[in-house]
């Protein structure tokens, strides 16, 4: 072969392999463009989301809590500037020494420095660690002229809940505390998990969560590698928690609660009989709402605990006592619509009444001669009420105790709420599967036995007779900002009004007559005057050697073996406005204990709506007389 052709040969295979290398070039640099057009083009919107991630932190901004007003827009529940002193790790030199100092200044305890390092060791050196909260303005004022020996110490100003009435409206409006890791873990809402956030914990605040919360807002942070914030990109401010209005009258609550502070243990509550709105609502004795937003100490919830008188209790809403002769106006009624027992009808009582073998005693040893209805709620008579009640039956005085709100719950706008207990023939066989006896009968028609209420449904049961037999329930809130909550027409519940009449005419007489047992509470001042019913409910078992020898007195007694004292009105007569429940936990005897605080309570609230002047010189009108 001659060296031309070799030459050939030798050309054509580099050209060969350099076509090969040029295609290998080839495809690598078109995989390499399709990479990059996937990675640019295709991928671009995920990469960019990354990035961006790492480089923007979103985090939430806590709403400012909805405040919380009486009737009048005076300030109830609001927000206040919260000034907190933190520090930075990586900008003091020792943080013994800095923490020695401020505690110069602001106080601190050995489980606030325990806390500080321990959280200062579980987060980044630059992260601000809160060493104490709710610093007064002489507080700030000296961290800040000694910032120059402070380093790494900082004043931050956030938003601390606040209750300016403090044990006046405790149970109403309860309190605010940390989120729990049961109540974290059933929300969806992220505002929950941000540090030193709080929800409402009981009353107003809890039922109202929601919209008292607002809804977070949002900061978009530059941030480095590391998570160190380089500067604020955008903010969403949110939206605040929604004001609540009441319908409780602040001035009336203070009143109301003071006045049940000169007893150990006691509870009213005060409605509007026309649209259920409550004016007060108080339980005494209180506790500071206040005490909880920053966390309670042991030693004073200890101290709450042990307390005989129970302040932790809204005794007007979970207290769940016998009714005793508050009841009787349930007893007369079932009675009278029954058909059986006739409106004229009449009892002898001799002080005691015979059932079988059994004796049923009235609380007047001598009795009261011959009653009817009207006479029978003026004195009180027992045995009245033990002879009509075996005439008609359990379940009849239970039916009819069931309309006008008693054994079941009023639907109050406050949480926990007890239902207190009607008992049937029905119930008795379901719960504790025995028959029902007739003096069973005997001792629920006086409210004792089963029967259980509470105030607030003693105050819904005063309010149903006082406005003609219509079905009003309480409420609290009169309205969210502009969304009103009241309502004022109500469905009847069916009873004739000349029956009503003879309640009603029976309670008048129980203040206003002079052999009333509430005569010497009545309010004197015209036009002001107020109907009612007495009650006390025995809390320990009379035996038949103490009747005997002479039953004692329940001043001569311990107080938790006293008798529990209630009584409720609605004023003014002449045109029912108010009604009134009074609960005296063991205070004895209804007309001495609690007639006077319910006297006192309606005068003031009658006194305080400007509506009364012009009825006040009206002279009271009395309620027709059925007898003729």
């Amino acid at each position: 072969m001659s060296s031309i052709d070799r030459d050939t040969d030798r050309s054509r295979l580099l050209a060969r392999r350099a076509l090969v290398l040029g295609g290998i070039k080839l495809a690598g640099l078109s995989a390499l463009v399709g990479r990059l057009y996937y990675l640019q083009v295709v991928e671009s919107a995920r990469y960019t989301m990354l990035a961006e991630e790492n480089r923007i932190s979103l985090r939430l901004i806590a709403p400012s809590r909805g405040n919380i007003v009486d009737r009048f827009g005076v300030p109830l529940a609001v927000n206040e500037q919260n000034y907190r002193v933190v520090v930075v790790s990586e900008r003091t030199h020792n943080i013994q020494e800095t923490l020695d100092k401020i505690s110069r200044i602001v106080p601190l305890t050995d489980g606030d420095r325990r806390r500080v390092l321990r959280e200062l060791h579980r987060k980044r050196r630059f992260v601000p660690v809160t060493v104490r909260e709710n610093l007064t303005w002489e507080q700030v004022a000296t961290l800040e002229t000694n910032t120059p020996d402070l380093p790494g110490v900082a004043i931050e100003v956030g938003e601390l809940r606040h209750y300016p009435q403090a044990e006046a409206t405790a149970h109403i409006l309860g309190y605010v505390g940390a989120v729990s890791e049961a109540e974290l873990s059933g929300n969806s809402d992220p505002v929950l998990s941000l540090p030193g956030f709080r929800i409402g914990k009981a009353g107003i605040e809890k039922y109202h969560e929601k919209v008292l919360r607002g809804t977070a807002g949002t900061s978009q942070l530059e941030v480095n590698a590391v998570g160190r914030v380089i500067r604020e990109l955008s903010r969403d401010e949110g939206q605040s928690g929604r004001e609540i209005q009441l319908t409780i009258d602040m001035a009336l609550q203070r009143f109301v609660q003071e006045r049940l502070s000169q007893e150990v243990s006691a509870s009213a509550v005060v409605m509007d009989v026309h649209t259920g709105g409550i004016y007060a609502l108080c339980s005494h004795p209180s506790y500071d709402p206040n005490q909880f937003t920053m966390g309670i100490s042991a030693e004073l919830w200890e101290e709450l605990l042990s307390n005989q008188a129970t302040p932790l209790n809204n005794k007007a809403v979970v207290g769940q006592y016998p009714p005793g002769s508050t009841f009787k106006m349930m007893a007369a009624l079932a009675a009278l619509e029954s058909g059986i027992v006739s409106s004229r009808h009449t009892v002898f009582c001799p002080g005691h009444m015979e059932l079988g073998d059994h004796r049923f005693h009235c609380w007047k040893r001598g009795g009261h001669g011959t009653v009817d209805f009207v006479g029978a709620l003026r004195h009180s008579c027992d045995v009245f009420f033990y002879d009509v009640s075996r005439r008609i039956g359990i379940d009849r005085i239970s039916e009819m105790s069931n309309r006008f709100g008693l054994g079941a719950r009023t639907g109050i706008d406050l949480p926990h709420e007890r239902a207190g207990l009607m008992p049937s023939i029905a119930w008795k066989k379901a719960t504790l599967g025995k028959g029902w006896d007739m003096g069973e009968t005997l001792v629920a028609s006086i409210g004792q036995g089963y029967v259980l209420a509470t105030p607030l449904q003693l105050a819904v049961m005063t309010c149903r007779l006082a406005n003609g037999g219509y079905a009003v329930k309480p409420h609290l809130t009169k309205q969210i900002k502009t969304v009103s909550g009241e309502q004022t027409a109500w469905p009847s519940i069916g009873v004739k009004k000349e029956n009503l009449d003879i309640v009603l005419r029976g309670m008048n007489e129980v203040t206003n007559a002079p052999n009333g047992t509430a005569f010497k509470s009545r309010i004197t001042e015209v036009g002001y005057e107020m109907a009612g019913k007495t009650g006390s409910a025995q809390v320990r078992r009379i035996t038949m050697a103490e009747r005997t020898s002479g039953v004692k007195k329940n001043e001569d007694l311990p107080w938790r073996e006293r008798d529990h004292a209630l009584f409720v009105a609605f004023a003014p007569v002449q045109a029912p406005r108010y009604a009134c429940a009074v609960f005296v936990e063991h205070g004895g005897g209804g007309s001495t204990a609690a007639a006077p605080i319910a006297r006192d309570i309606l005068l003031e609230t009658q006194k305080r709506d400007p509506g009364r002047a012009a009825v006040a010189e009206t002279p009271p009108t009395s309620f027709r007389d059925p007898r003729g």
